[in-house]
């Protein structure tokens, strides 16, 4: 009697039958976020200062409330624009704390415009997409399960720790991590999942 191999443990078929981290099936959005962009390489400085500001955001929250604020946050940070962001006054982030449709927290709208400002001061000195990159590990994950991805790694405590040296806030090496991940740094991409490999490509 012929017997049907069984998914990997922690993934799904979407809708189109490919395998996908479960947590990709809970919602639309996070459906097309998982197929376009997570673990795509984002290389230029606007992009990585955006998704570090998201993944700022996201402290405490769910990725899906961020991606549902997304084009709010991207409208209220000038679309992430480190030279417009650096100008932002009182007044705006007084306007945007008191605006419902924003994640209305002031550290971490705060360390938006600090972080622009750094991003800034980067361009002296190489620039935010090759500090960010020259982390990257040699190491190459291949997890089987979503428990054995990790939440933290050596170079993200590393690079967090350089990133907070050179003026960044709100950079811890989870967070960090969680960016690298989304920028295509480290491909933790389910053994099984149609997008595996994405991240070198």
């Amino acid at each position: 009697m012929e017997t049907r191999a069984s998914n990997p443990p922690d993934l799904q078929p979407g809708p189109d039958g490919k395998l996908r981290s479960a947590w990709a099936l809970a919602d639309p959005l996070l459906l097309d976020y998982y197929d376009q962009e997570w673990g795509v390489p984002v290389r230029d400085e606007q992009g990585l200062f955006e998704r570090l500001s998201l993944e700022g955001f996201q402290a405490g929250l769910s990725w899906l409330t961020v991606l549902r604020r997304r084009d709010r946050l991207r409208t209220a940070f000038h679309n992430f624009v480190p030279d417009k962001v650096v100008g932002m006054d009182e007044d705006e982030i007084e306007a945007l704390l008191a605006d419902p449709t924003m994640i209305r927290n002031r550290r971490k709208i705060n360390a938006v415009v600090q972080n622009a400002a750094a991003t800034i001061k980067l361009r002296d000195n190489a620039g935010l997409a090759e500090l960010i990159w020259s982390y990257r590990p040699e190491q190459e994950f291949a997890p089987r399960t979503a428990a054995e991805v990790p939440s933290q790694s050596a170079e993200s405590i590393a690079l967090a720790k350089e990133l907070k040296k050179r003026g960044f806030t709100f950079v811890g090496p989870t967070l960090i991590f969680a960016m690298m991940e989304a920028i295509g740094m480290v491909d933790t991409h389910i053994v099984g999942s149609y997008r595996r490999g994405i991240s070198s490509k």
